[in-house]
């Protein structure tokens, strides 16, 4: 076995053990869960078992996490295959791009609730296009109250106070290109045959 293999197994134990504890776990109840016995799940915490995909599997399940997380190992392929999702102001984002500076795009979930959410609009620099995927979209955009069905598209820009929710407290998708400052959209269209 390489250095590289050696260095990821060693790793198994602290991660199990700290996730474990996290979780608010005790030994005893994991082995109930996972049929794993009590001395192997404590052996193979503090190192002294080395990790096999019999004894990973029923932890992935019970964690609820992949496999790969378990064991620590490195992000392969393509880097949009493991999203990471945002929480803020009751609402998820999930980043589609990770490009430093220009435009940023998400895709944004905002959850269904019993009652929709009292409007509080807020400022920044920017400038916004959005696109509902899903669902019916409360776009309130200074003065003006829009309701987006699933289809619509909107710009605007961020120094004019807005607030994005649900227009009948179901969830709504959207997807959502932002840019700095002075940075918009642009459609082109051409008819000409190329």
């Amino acid at each position: 076995m390489d250095r590289e293999t050696n260095d990821v197994l060693d790793a198994v134990g602290p991660r199990l053990r700290a996730l474990r504890r996290d979780r608010g776990i005790t030994l005893a109840d994991l082995a109930t869960t996972t049929g794993v016995s009590e001395s192997t799940l404590s052996r193979l915490e503090s190192g002294q078992r080395r990790a096999t995909l019999e004894l990973l599997l029923p932890l992935a399940r019970t964690y609820n996490v992949p496999l790969d997380d378990l064991v620590g190992a490195p992000r392969t392929g393509d880097p949009r295959i493991h999203l990471k999702p945002i929480r803020r102001f009751g609402m998820i984002f999930v980043p589609l791009s990770r490009r430093p500076g220009g435009v940023h795009a998400f895709k944004m979930i905002i959850p269904a609730r019993p009652e929709p959410l009292e409007p509080s609009p807020r400022t920044h620099d920017g400038f916004e296009w959005l696109y509902v995927l899903s669902g019916r979209l409360r776009l309130i955009l200074g003065e003006r109250d829009l309701t987006l069905p699933a289809g619509e598209a909107a710009e605007f820009d961020t120094s004019v106070p807005h607030w994005l929710g649900s227009a009948d407290g179901g969830m709504v998708e959207l997807l959502i290109l932002f840019g700095l400052q002075g940075m918009r959209s642009h459609i082109h269209a051409d008819d000409s045959p190329g």
